[in-house]
Order: C-alpha cells, then structure tokens, then sequence
C-alpha cells in the first residue's frame, strides 16, 4: 500500500459454506477521501467492512488497512480507526463522561475529551446517565466514541438511520465537520442524498461484487448520461416538426401532445434550440424542467432495488 491509499482490497472473497457473501471485490480509499459503499440489505456490505475493520477473517484475497493486515495485526489497527455503529448501547446507568473515560483506555492514541464532547455538543450532558439520553444524542455519544483515539480512518456504518430529520441534520453537520478536515472515512448509509452530498467516490456492490465504483457524478453519467429536459407550452407539439437535431433525441409527449419530454446527453444547447424553434412556432412557454438522474435512479437501474428497502 502506497502512502495514498488508506485501503487496499485485492480480490477479497468471504464464504460461508455454500454461501459467498463477498465474491473478489477490488477496491481502494484514498487517505483524506470520503467513501460510499452502497448495496441492498445482503449484498455484502457489513461482511466487507466487518474484513476491513479486523472483526471478521476473510477467506481469501489481500486486505491492507493503513499499512496494516487487518486479519493479522488486530491491535495495530484498532488503535487507529474509529468505528461509529448504525446502533451502540451502553449499560443505561453508565454516564457520558464515564463511558468516554472507559473507551479512551482502549488505546494508546488519545484526543481531549472534553473538548470532544463540547466539539460534539455534548458537555452539558457530561454527568448525564446513558438511559436519560435521546437518540440522537446517544449517536453523538457513539461519534465521540469514534474519535476518542484520534482515528486515522473512520468508518460510520448507516449513522443517521432511524433518527428524525432534525438529528440527521445536525450529525450532518458533524460529518461535514470531518470531511473539511480531511478525515479519511468509509461511509455506508441507506440514504442515497447522503452519499451524493458527502462520498467523494462511491462503490455499489451487490451479490457480494462491486457492480459501479467512481464519483456520483461519473456513475450518474456513465449508467444513466441523458437529462431529461421538459417543456409545456399552450398548444400542442407535433413531434414531425421538430428540427433534426431535437428529432434524434428520445422525445415523447403527455397532457395532450402539450408537453415534451425529451432525453439528451446535451441539455444546455438542446434547451437553446428547442426554446428558439418554440419561438419560431409562436408557442408560448409555460413551464420548463430539467431533471439529472441521480444517485437512486442508477442504484435502481443496476440492482433492480431501491436503496432502502
């Protein structure tokens, strides 16, 4: 592994018996990088991450976290990841500072933590029993958890599910904290706007292989490449008198032949031409929309599933 990679994965396969929940997935996290791996509930996911963070053998292939064999020097790389859980639980009696006191024993490797807890909004409720907190602050309890040792790597694994919208935002907030500071993380999550707003790269994996790996905009281009450009007008469009270029794209019309939807790999200049030929017409423009595919569109175009079911 080169000082750049935070993660080397090479033809990495884990069976149980019969079953082969990973089958030869290649893969490699750029240190300082944002990364998404993105699947269907079984397609790999936890088996995978559990290899990467030493917590589970893999049955063949080469793995190498931080220079390190995760299957070979354990304590080498627990003293520097972080793990944050889609759910952690601590003995309800425990308190907050008492749980962070315990876990910073763990490791060699050590951060302030009362500026951790203070960082992470936390400090007034230092003295507070575990059972008395909400969920999201249990999850940022569990983010603190993470970062005590200062990790050169951080995986969070699905970190707002199951929390309400005004938690999800402000454990956003902590996560972009951390990606501005170049916090190399590994990141899976069942909502696709998460991946699109904080992943530098992503990999899909299904049936334990890596089916698309790049940046969400590259993936969005590479499955999924045209935009879809609407336009209503106040008369109907016949779609013979359209000009040739507009013609070779993917058109189709609704709500009585007044709206035209079109499919173009070019939608800037195909929006000019087809606004100058409805001028052209004396059509008057109602309404004009562009819609880019996103994230979800190529996950379900690949998989056949929609993230979160």
């Amino acid at each position: 592994m080169t000082d750049s990679l935070a993660i080397s994965v090479q033809d990495l396969h884990k069976t149980y018996g019969q079953l082969h929940a990973v089958q030869g997935i290649d893969l490699e996290v750029r240190a300082g990088e944002v990364f998404g791996l993105l699947g269907p509930n079984g397609a790999g996911k936890t088996t995978t991450i559990e290899i990467l963070e030493g917590l589970r053998p893999r049955t063949s292939g080469k793995v190498s976290v931080l220079g390190f064999d995760p299957a070979v020097e354990v304590k080498e790389i627990k003293n520097r990841i972080g793990v944050c859980l889609q759910a952690t639980n601590l003995p309800d009696k425990m308190k907050v500072h008492e749980a962070l006191e315990l876990f910073d024993a763990f490791y060699t490797r050590h951060t302030d933590r009362d500026a951790l807890l203070k960082r992470l909004q936390l400090w007034e409720k230092k003295d507070a029993l575990y059972k008395s907190l909400s969920g999201g602050q249990k999850q940022r309890v569990a983010l603190a958890l993470a970062l005590l040792n200062d990790p050169a790597l951080l995986f969070l694994d699905e970190p707002t599910t199951g929390l309400d919208p005004q938690v999800r935002h402000e454990i956003h907030g902590i996560i972009q904290e951390l990606k501005e500071n170049r916090r190399t993380i590994l990141i899976t999550t069942h909502y696709i706007e998460e991946a699109e707003r904080f992943c530098d790269r992503v990999a899909i994996i299904d049936n334990g292989k890596i089916i698309e790996l790049g940046s969400p905009r590259e993936i969005q281009q590479r499955v999924l490449g045209r935009t879809l450009v609407e336009v209503t007008t106040d008369q109907p469009i016949a779609l013979e008198l359209l000009p040739d270029g507009l013609r070779d794209q993917k058109c189709m019309l609704r709500d009585e032949s007044r709206t035209l939807a079109m499919q173009t790999d070019a939608p800037a200049a195909s929006i000019v031409e087809l606004v100058k030929w409805l001028d052209r017409q004396n059509f008057r423009l109602v309404d004009i929309h562009m819609t880019r595919p996103t994230l979800e569109d190529v996950f379900i175009e690949l998989t056949g599933k929609k993230l979160r079911e």
